[in-house]
């Protein structure tokens, strides 16, 4: 329980810190989102509107400081995260809730699904360690040393272009409507297979090569020795004590890899034209909507934090050690 409480003394108290900062660094920044929203407009607004727009934005001129940031910390524990002027003034929470869940679709599935198979291969290989499994590892090395954006153009280039079994572009067909639908779901899942692949396939050499490591200096410890003098079938020692073990600190990359799912992978929305919130924080950057982009930091930085949270509970479960130490 003590680990617990501090931990969770010490979350709270870097979510406080990320909150504030994200409350401060936008007003920092050399101009503001009102005269940014005027300029998109080439002035074609009353000045009654702007001091309407200063107070939507939460940058009334008659409000010191301290009050807008207790203003913030109350809009914000209501849900409201402002305003996007590049969407019309729509609600940032709405905008952020129609792009979330196609990143964390795709990006989330290809992450689980790149760890899964790395650590289990990585484990394997370590475990065969000098046998021909080795081979493995170069050739997942090389992969996971391309850049997403040219592995993704590659991709296009040969299933959509040249062999045509996947499409080239977009979360669905032009023309569909978004329901849910077997029909439609088969839609997304078609086009969501090619970007979802690539992921896997740059990501997966990462996960092979430090699972393989750690196995190896696992498989050197005494508890490994004596399960093995004790008899135990091979698939129990390798999983039960030296897999267990070795994948320890894999977690804690797994939390940040799980974390900054919600950045998603920009440059990859890019090359296929996804719309996933990576695609649209760099909209947001390229037309200066601040509210939206404080939103959108804010969304990231809380997912890390619960991110690492969650592998400091599993890491704690798996390893006794870590509650005895920090007890």
């Amino acid at each position: 329980m003590r680990f617990f409480l501090r931990r969770a003394v010490f979350y709270l108290f870097t979510a406080w810190a990320a909150i504030t900062i994200n409350f401060f660094l936008p007003r920092m920044m050399k101009g503001d989102p009102v005269s940014a929203y005027i300029a998109s407009n080439q002035g074609r607004i009353s000045p009654e509107a702007i001091d309407s727009l200063k107070i939507l934005f939460g940058l009334d001129n008659d409000m010191t400081l301290w009050q807008q940031y207790i203003q913030y910390w109350g809009l914000l524990l209501h849900g409201d995260l402002g305003r996007s002027f590049s969407r019309g003034l729509a609600p940032v929470t709405d905008v952020i809730g129609a792009a979330l869940p196609w990143t964390v679709g795709l990006v989330g599935l290809a992450t689980i699904i790149s760890f899964v198979l790395g650590t289990a291969f990585g484990a394997i290989i370590g475990w065969r360690r000098g046998s021909k499994a080795d081979l493995v590892v170069p050739f997942a090395t090389f992969f996971s040393t391309v850049p997403y954006f040219w592995m993704g153009l590659i991709a296009i280039a040969v299933f959509a272009s040249s062999l045509g079994w996947f499409p080239a572009s977009h979360a669905y067909g032009k023309g569909a409507d978004p329901a849910f639908t077997f029909q439609f779901i088969g839609d997304v899942i078609v086009h969501g297979t090619l970007p979802a692949l690539t992921i896997v396939v740059a990501s997966l050499g990462g996960w092979i090569l430090g699972m393989r490591n750690m196995m190896i200096t696992v498989l050197d410890e005494d508890f490994v020795t004596v399960a093995q003098a004790k008899g135990l079938p091979q698939g129990q020692v390798l999983w039960r004590y030296a897999a267990r073990n070795a994948m320890l600190p894999q977690l804690s990359s797994f939390a940040l890899s799980l974390g900054f799912i919600v950045g998603g992978t920009i440059v990859m929305e890019l090359v296929f034209s996804y719309p996933g919130v990576g695609k649209l924080l760099l909209d947001a950057t390229t037309a200066k909507d601040y509210p939206l982009m404080q939103g959108l930091f804010l969304v990231i930085t809380l997912t890390v934090l619960v991110a690492n949270i969650l592998a400091d509970v599993a890491y704690a479960i798996l390893d006794p050690r870590t509650r005895q130490l920090e007890g």
